[in-house]
């Protein structure tokens, strides 16, 4: 096992991953901007190094300086958490050129997987199935985009080959808005991501967004730790994850399980992932791998009694796996809900100092959050400042515990979404389970 341990990013995951090294008699080092001088991360790790002002570009997207930070302070591997660089082949690269171990998928894997093309192609020869689209990378002849559609029938969408995280795409329902979506999402792509390739694929009209997590050695060893529903989203960001999905059978789940195993085996993937599907009539159809530990893992964590964390870093110091499927049990469920620093229905975000603030505890009550009273949650950065987990022996049981959780969970100085977190709960749509994407939209939409 490694005895330190760099982990190159920040917030409640730059926290969770030191926790995980603690436990392992790991050493920790945390880098940081400006901005986050005063984080409670910073201040528990064993090192702590600053890399630059508070603009992401020039510190926690800066890879000379994070490698840097990793050779003063003689650290063996860097975690990448999630976010930021995390999904960057080329910094996965350029870890392991520089002599140390990336604890993630190896460079070659990331960069197959973040092209979403490539990633599509891939699970076709492995036998996942995908939503239907075109063949590859969209072509600069509008004529022939035109035939595309209509081959594919609208409505469709159009994604950046590069993108991730909800950005880069766009909804076409007719043809004469065609053209016009395609430059535009050309252009997003080509200034969010460097990357200006875009592709088109059907749209479904009221699919749930189910996601299966796996573990995978270097060995060709694989296991999936069961499904998530990430169905609750407000512009392709998720604000509610519960785990299991509600009205997915232990048969589906094996099922869909072995087909995700069967595609880290042939892509010889090594690390923890996470294949994401719609999941619509019935029918599973793949969207993206994502090659990192997932905001939402803790959920799966508190059904499955396994610490994804360690897992990643045992992996990644060259252990086996430590469990066979066999061994996997799911138990109760889940519920996970992200707490963003922002207005609840505007979504306005409200950085500022956060005067006071308690959280909840009790029975089967997880908080993941580095902020505390007298912390400022910067305006550089994402707007999530907690998570709120909570598990239970049933669906019913874990809402009503949330509840409680949201209830007892308080600031002041800023603004944030916990009374829309309660309003969904309390919402009969919400607790009969089982909605499409776009079910939280529509519901703000209508309000």
């Amino acid at each position: 096992m490694f005895e330190k341990v760099l982990i190159a990013n920040r917030g409640e995951i730059a926290l969770r991953v030191q926790r995980a090294c603690r436990e392992l008699g790991i050493k920790s080092v945390a880098i940081y901007s400006e901005a986050d001088k005063d984080a409670k991360y910073v201040k528990l790790a064993d090192e702590s190094v600053c890399i630059g002002p508070a603009k992401s570009a020039m510190s926690y997207l800066h890879i000379p300086s994070i490698i840097a930070a990793a050779e003063i302070t003689n650290a063996q591997a860097i975690h990448p958490g999630y976010g930021f660089l995390s999904e960057n082949a080329e910094f996965a690269k350029r870890v392991e050129g520089s002599g140390f171990i990336f604890i993630g998928p190896r460079s070659d894997a990331i960069a197959a997987m973040g092209d979403k093309v490539k990633a599509k192609e891939a699970m076709i020869l492995a036998g996942v199935p995908v939503v239907p689209g075109s063949d590859g990378e969209l072509p600069l002849n509008n004529n022939e985009v035109i035939r595309i559609a209509k081959k594919v029938g609208y409505p469709v969408i159009i994604k950046a080959v590069s993108g991730g995280g909800g950005r880069g795409m766009r909804v076409v329902y007719e043809e004469s808005e065609l053209i016009k979506a395609l430059e535009i999402t050309r252009s997003e792509a080509q200034s969010g991501f460097g990357n200006p390739a875009v592709y088109m694929e059907k749209y479904l009209e009221n699919p749930r967004h189910i996601e299966v997590q796996i573990l995978a050695d270097e060995y060709g060893n694989v296991i999936h730790l069961g499904e998530r529903d990430c169905s609750m989203q407000r512009r392709h960001q998720k604000v509610i994850e519960e785990a299991p999905a509600p009205g997915i059978s232990a048969k589906i789940r094996k099922e869909i399980g072995n087909v995700c195993i069967k595609a880290c085996k042939l892509i010889k993937y090594r690390g923890a992932g996470t294949f994401e599907f719609l999941y619509e009539n019935g029918r599973f159809y793949f969207i993206e791998m994502n090659t990192r530990v997932q905001v939402e893992h803790t959920i799966t964590e508190m059904i499955t009694g396994i610490d994804i964390v360690k897992e990643q870093l045992y992996i990644a110091s060259g252990e086996k796996l430590r469990y066979r499927q066999a061994d996997i049990e799911f138990k109760g469920h889940a519920i996970q809900c992200r707490v963003n620093a922002e207005d609840p229905f505007t979504f306005v975000p409200s950085p500022g100092k956060i005067e006071q603030c308690h959280f909840a505890g009790g029975n089967g009550v997880r908080i993941d959050s580095h902020v505390y009273a007298g912390y400022t949650v910067p305006p550089y950065y994402d707007s999530m400042i907690a998570k709120l987990i909570v598990h239970s022996e049933n669906r019913k049981e874990a809402i009503n515990r949330m509840k409680g959780v949201l209830l007892e969970t308080s600031f002041s100085g800023i603004k944030t979404n916990i009374p829309l977190h309660l309003e969904m709960l309390n919402e009969a749509g919400f607790c009969e389970g089982a909605r499409s994407i776009h079910y939280l939209e529509n519901y703000l939409k209508n309000k």
